[in-house]
């Protein structure tokens, strides 16, 4: 009835209907109103509004987890990873301008990167490992992602606010006139009659700006892995490789429009001048992005908690649907068996041949032991009976032994499969050449590209030099995400055709080049073009290792034997444990960066040797890629 009154009435049809709706929620909530027991008290009241008791946890609960997941679903789940990567554009484009010019030379702001990393680098697999523990009804992921979520919330208040936060607390500044803006020099500008100026001093500013700094890199590094395994934790095994795609893809997007907004000088916008200047606009609107992209990804799927996984109710039920889905499977072999019967004209002979053959073939692949390659990480569309039994393969594999103890955990960690050691070699290899392009990269073109320098007065040639470069250097690292972004949808693809092993190798080759390319040219435009071969960096360091992770644990498979048999590894691994420790090589870079980066730039005398050490690191890292066991993919 009322399709035919949209036919009929078109626009006016559908207004009808609203206010309809409207009438019958209406009355709804009369009744419902009037069903309060106000007269048992305020527990009363509270009793009828939580509801009657929740009933028994079942399978269909869960639905959600064993169905595929369209290109939109993953967008949401993804979602998180955006606002991650918006936080870190901030960070990385802004925190070492903002050190320098209150008064951190290039030795000691190194070391300030170097606090995360120590901190982030044991912290982040015991996170992972706690996660795999996780009993909390909400899931074992989510409950982290909305803890480091915070953490990043506080280091996007601290570190633009910290200069003046640290005046509230007694900091003084060298430049009366301009208020609270960053120092200029204690020198007088060319005029004797002059008082001098006494010294300015940042120390509060330097130590709250420092706290931020070292909230928002270690949480927005250390949610990455909780996100991660929240990804593959509610999809099937078949959208893993399109999954981890699109979460790339998220990441790429989130750089590119967090750089872009960092490009825009928003001194020069009404919007700029009512949040308080371009450091702070750039730091509020990403705030808020941030919480939109981080609550989409929360509210998306809910997750099986583990006290339901180990239970008996479940495993009967996961059994059960099995059951079911054998027994529909037969009944529509034996309906297909009865139709070419009848087609056929009743030919039993030619029918049992084919029978026959298929049973052969059946026995000849079970009986064929697990060799290298049984295991594709892009699969074909299968049976429903097939999907399920990958189901619980998954799942098994992603669930921890209840009797497991942390002890155990931490042993898994230490002591990994060759496999394992030489993918986390290759991402500490990556992360250090990629590291070195995103903290400093600003820096660079603001002081090698442009002749700037961060120390210069305010006002001055030099730091309207420094300051319009570290604005042009967020549209190169604007580009860079654009471009993981573009690779993104293309690396699934490129892996299907040239494999896993090409891809990563020459990934890393192609990043390596176009850092020495941007060494040696050091001009405005080879800072856009150049930057395109990071963001095939940055693809490939958020792809590649957890596609092989997720790849070890779809099949089971850490080592293969040199005859092509898989040896099996009796030793307890949890996915988001394995997960974790691969993204914790983050930290590991960045501390052995901080310890001896400065260092290298005060020894060379210029920041273009950041270019080069990350070009050297990138070829380092494509010769451990060289050592990497891909299986087939």
């Amino acid at each position: 009835m009322v399709d035919k009154l949209h036919e009929y009435q078109g626009l006016t049809g559908r207004v009808h209907e609203i206010r309809d709706n409207a009438r019958e929620k209406w009355k709804y909530w009369k009744e419902w109103k009037e069903l309060i027991p106000t007269d048992r008290g305020l527990e009363g009241v509270l009793g009828y509004l939580h509801g009657p008791p929740k009933t028994e946890r079942t399978l269909e609960d869960y639905a959600h987890i064993y169905k595929p997941k369209s290109r939109l679903e993953l967008v949401r789940i993804s979602a998180a990873v955006m606002g991650i990567e918006f936080s870190y554009a901030a960070e990385t484009a802004f925190v070492s301008p903002t050190l320098l010019k209150i008064g951190v030379d290039h030795q000691h702001m190194t070391l300030v990167w170097a606090l995360s990393p120590l901190v982030g680098f044991f912290v982040t697999p015991i996170l992972g490992s706690v996660s795999d523990r996780c009993r909390l009804k909400q899931g074992r992921r989510r409950p982290f992602i909305l803890l480091l979520a915070i953490g990043v919330l506080v280091g996007l208040i601290l570190v633009p606010n910290g200069e003046s936060i640290g005046y509230a607390f007694g900091d003084t500044s060298s430049n009366f006139t301009m208020g609270m803006l960053h120092r200029t020099t204690a020198k007088t500008m060319g005029n004797d009659s002059l008082p001098p100026i006494p010294p300015s001093s940042h120390s509060w500013g330097i130590i709250f700006t420092i706290l931020g700094t070292v909230l928002l890199d270690f949480d927005a590094d250390a949610c990455q892995s909780p996100a991660r395994a929240y990804l593959l934790d509610v999809t099937l095994p078949e959208d893993h490789a399109r999954g981890l795609s699109t979460f790339t893809i998220m990441a790429g997007l989130g750089g590119f429009m967090g750089y872009g907004l960092g490009g825009i000088n928003w001194d020069a916008t009404s919007i700029g001048i009512a949040l308080g200047g371009h450091l702070h606009a750039t730091f509020t609107l990403i705030t808020f992005i941030f919480i939109i992209c981080v609550a989409s990804t929360l509210t998306s799927f809910k997750e099986i908690p583990l006290d339901f996984i180990e239970s008996n109710e479940y495993k009967q039920q996961l059994q059960q649907k099995l059951e079911n889905e054998q027994r529909d499977n037969e009944q529509e072999k034996i309906t297909e068996e009865d139709s070419i019967t009848y087609e056929t004209g009743g030919n039993e002979s030619e029918i049992n041949s084919i029978d026959n053959t298929q049973e052969f073939q059946m026995k000849e692949l079970s009986n064929e032991p697990c060799k290298l390659g049984t295991a594709p990480i892009f699969p074909d569309v299968q049976s429903s009976v097939n999907l399920d039994s990958r189901i619980i393969e998954s799942i098994d594999d992603a669930n921890v032994d209840p009797k497991a103890t942390i002890r155990e955990y931490l042993l898994s960690i230490l002591y990994m499969p060759h496999s394992m050691r030489m993918v986390c070699l290759t991402n500490l290899c990556c992360w250090m050449a990629h590291v070195c392009y995103s903290l400093y990269f600003t820096d660079f073109v603001g002081e090698a590209v442009y002749g700037g320098d961060p120390t210069a007065p305010e006002g001055s040639e030099k730091r309207e030099l420094y300051e319009s470069g570290v604005r042009f250097g967020c549209w190169g690292m604007s580009m860079y995400s654009l471009s993981c972004a573009c690779y993104s949808l293309i690396i699934e693809k490129l892996i299907k055709r040239y494999k896993a092993r090409k891809v990563y190798i020459y990934g890393l080759l192609f990043y390596s080049c176009g850092m020495m390319m941007m060494a040696l040219t050091k001009h405005a435009v080879g800072v856009i073009i150049f930057s395109w071969t990071a963001g095939v960096m940055y693809s490939t360091l958020f792809t590649m290792p957890y596609l092989l992770i997720a790849h070890y644990h779809a099949s089971d498979t850490f080592a293969v034997a040199p005859n092509g048999e898989v040896i099996q590894d009796g030793g307890l691994r949890g996915l988001g444990t394995d997960v974790a420790i691969v993204s914790s090589m983050v930290f590991l870079a960045q501390f052995l960066l901080s310890c001896c980066l400065g260092t290298i730039v005060s020894l060379s005398g210029t920041t273009t040797a950041v270019v080069c050490v990350a070009s050297t690191l990138a070829a380092c890292g494509a010769l451990s890629a060289t050592q990497i066991m891909y299986l087939d993919l």
